[in-house]
């Protein structure tokens, strides 16, 4: 047996990406991937189905130009610089001013609603499903119950405060206040409490007795931050002037209940903001009439003083085309400085509008200094015929430009329509926005399949249990044999405490071939060994030796060789259960102790050639009887009388008996389990037997399925060898 082929040891390669291995690792762990996917698909359709749908209201603003005398002229417009209107419409649409007004209309300070279950009320509301009437479910709302608010004040320190509402069922309640009173209460009645400073009348309360509704004082700060976390405002198109307002909210008719309080809200505004800048000027005007009348009153009477001191006085061709044109230059003047008494309010002197208009009124007062040069070249009397008519036309014309902006802005003032208009009034979708159940769904199919396939790479990156020969070559180690995993390795008889031989009730089974091919290959190893003796080994416990040992002793009894089986495993040998041999019957201990002989102990088994060496009764010092030089005696015998002789031992790194058995046997085989031995535990038991001086001639891959090849997930298991498990194999 010393010439079975010696282990070359060889380094194990760099762990490389293979694509073909990771495809079929997943498709491995299928089983799991889809089991995740099913997960989350549920967990999605959950999440559906506790969500309340949210549904969204639309409203399309105009902002048209001011019209009228109040507009800068398009010129100075143009040269203003001024971020667009549309950005500050926006602002003013969600600022606390608008929603303020909204708030106060539809009393959304005021919250009354219904209690409903944790997690599933709005589920249980959305498709009527029936809560049973039993006593922690009692309190919680139905489907057909609601209640109406018509008058709530709190105290400043019960606002957010929650208000527990129990309904008698007979139109009465008892109010369960923040301070912890309670105080009975009907429906349609004003309940006070004067030292809080507390009144409540609800208008409609339908539920059974014992129903609980929640009502509660908001600030008004609060509810302003809810309408604007729900209220969107956009300028649809570039520079377009149309603003779209949308609002979303559980309830598609308060979603458009809302909305037109919003939009109605910003139109009110707007026309008041009008008529305060009509108002605004014409205060300015009012007081400007009295002077400008003035004006032209000194100015006719001093022009016909003058005409009657003179007796009439007719003017050239030449100085009346003058007085036109220093007319016409005052009177520009003069609405110049009209106009900027109105933009002052509006802008300072630095902006590019009022500087603009500055400019403008330069230019005439220098195209007018050059007229008035050539008057001055006239004769007196003519001049002073142009100075005095020219001060009456200016004079008329401001006072003529005052009574028009005056009877302009009470126009505006009474139409007070501002420069907004509805375009399209609130109306709310009748589909939900949210949740999306398509996205939801393909998100929760998406993560559940990654979370799979990332669940089935860690563990396989986590394991360290062996896959394949491939990984037992690379540590220099022969194997001889893979045995494919057997269903009825475990399978009991009907005899109680009886095994089955694998080899004998399925004889042309995959895993007797495997036990063929394993005898074959020893057979042609032993040819010219000195000694037919093998001890059947492993690492840890459940790694199936003891199905091994008992099938390949059958399957090389049945080729004619005579086999004799040793079960060296003195702590918690079972071979017993495969021969039907009792617990207690004599067996290797009492031989080695010199309690029995050979002959008297020996079994036979159910092959011809096939003989049986139980374990015999427990000993207290295992190790101590195995070291015994009759141990090593009766391996001699034993190989004198038979082929092949198999001795099953327990475990390496569970106890030292494997190592003295091998010391007397002429080679040692290990049971690699598939998927549960970790290679760190192979490598254990190696150095444990070179230690010894025991050589590892190869080993054997037990229980292979193709089908978790490269895919399966770790195992965790704890060995304790004094604990016995007769299920164990």
């Amino acid at each position: 047996m010393n010439n079975l082929p010696a282990p070359q040891t060889q380094q194990p390669e760099d762990d490389e990406i293979d694509l073909g291995q990771l495809v079929t690792r997943l498709w491995a762990g299928k089983g799991l991937i889809f089991s995740s996917m099913v997960l989350f698909l549920l967990i999605g359709v959950a999440y559906l189905v506790v969500t309340p749908p949210t549904y969204q209201a639309d409203s399309l603003l105009q902002l048209e130009e001011k019209s009228g005398q109040l507009a800068l002229p398009e010129a100075l417009a143009g040269l203003a610089g001024e971020t667009p209107k549309s950005v500050a419409e926006i602002e003013i649409a969600r600022s606390r001013m608008v929603l303020g007004q909204a708030v106060a209309d539809l009393k959304l300070d005021w919250q009354a609603e219904p209690r409903l279950a944790p997690l599933i009320g709005h589920a249980l509301q959305r498709f009527a499903l029936p809560i049973p009437e039993i006593g922690l479910l009692e309190p919680y709302a139905r489907t057909e119950e609601r209640i109406r608010l018509d008058l709530l004040e709190s105290p400043p320190e019960w606002v957010d405060e929650e208000i527990d509402i129990i309904s008698n069922g007979d139109g009465g309640y008892v109010a369960t206040l923040p301070d912890g009173r309670q105080i009975d209460g009907r429906v349609g009645q004003t309940l006070r409490v004067a030292e809080t400073k507390f009144a409540l009348k609800i208008g409609e309360l339908v539920g059974k007795q014992g129903r609980s509704f929640i009502i509660r004082q908001r600030s008004e700060s609060g509810a302003i931050a809810s309408l604007q976390d729900n209220l969107n405002v956009s300028e649809k198109g570039r520079q377009s002037g149309i603003l779209e307002l949308l609002f979303t909210d559980q309830n598609p008719e308060k979603a458009q209940q809302i909305l037109s309080a919003i939009s109605g809200s910003y139109l009110r505004q707007n026309v008041a903001r009008s008529a305060a800048e009509a108002e605004s000027s014409l205060g300015f005007i009012a007081d400007q009439l009295p002077e400008a009348e003035r004006a032209v009153t000194e100015a006719e009477a001093a022009l016909n003083q003058y005409r009657q001191a003179q007796q009439s006085v007719d003017l050239a061709l030449e100085a009346q085309s003058l007085l036109t044109q220093v007319t016409r230059l005052e009177s520009e003047i003069e609405a110049s400085k009209l106009q900027e008494d109105e933009v002052s309010q509006r802008y300072k002197s630095n902006h590019p509008v009022y500087r603009v208009l500055l400019n403008n009124r330069a230019t005439l007062e220098e195209r007018l200094a050059e007229l008035r040069t050539e008057v001055d070249a006239l004769p007196k009397t003519q001049r002073e015929i142009i100075n005095l008519t020219r001060i009456l036309e200016v004079a008329q014309t401001v006072y003529t430009q005052l009574l028009n902006r005056r009877q302009e802005l009470q126009v505006l003032r009474a139409s007070n329509i501002g420069n907004v208009r509805i375009i399209d009034s609130a109306r709310v979708s009748p589909l939900a926005i949210a949740p999306r159940k398509s996205m939801i769904l393909a998100l929760s199919l998406i993560l559940g399949s990654l979370l799979g396939i990332a669940a089935v790479l860690v563990r396989h990156w986590l394991r360290r249990g062996v896959q394949g020969t491939e990984e037992l070559e690379q540590l220099g180690l022969s194997v001889f044999a893979t045995v494919n995993f057997a269903s009825t390795a475990t399978t009991k008889t009907g005899r109680k405490d009886t095994l089955p031989i694998h080899a004998l009730s399925y004889p042309n089974d995959l895993v007797t071939e495997a036990f063929r091919s394993l005898r074959t290959s020893l057979h042609f190893g032993m040819l010219d060994a000195t000694t037919r003796s093998i001890a059947l080994t492993s690492a840890a416990p459940n790694a199936g030796k003891s199905f091994t040992t008992v099938n390949l002793a059958v399957v090389a009894a049945q080729s004619g060789q005579t086999v004799c089986i040793v079960d060296a495993d003195l702590r918690r040998g079972h071979l017993r259960r495969y021969f039907g041999v009792a617990k207690n019957q004599p067996g290797l201990a009492e031989v080695i102790s010199g309690e029995a002989t050979l002959e008297e102990v020996l079994v036979e088994g159910p092959v011809p050639g096939l003989m049986f060496l139980p374990s015999g009764r427990y000993p207290p010092n295992p190790s101590e009887l195995l070291m015994r030089s009759e141990f090593s005696a009766l391996i001699k015998t034993l190989d004198s009388c038979f082929d092949l002789t198999i001795c099953d031992t327990p475990p390496v790194l569970a106890v030292t008996d494997p190592v003295i058995i091998g010391r007397a046997v002429g080679a040692t085989i290990a049971v690699v389990r598939f998927d549960e031995t970790p290679i760190a535990e192979v490598l254990a038991m190696r150095r444990t037997l070179d230690a010894a001086s025991v050589r590892l001639n190869g080993v054997i891959l037990n229980s292979f399925d193709p089908r978790r090849a490269r895919g399966q997930s770790g195992y965790s298991y704890r060995y304790d060898y004094k604990s016995r498990s007769d299920e164990a194999i």
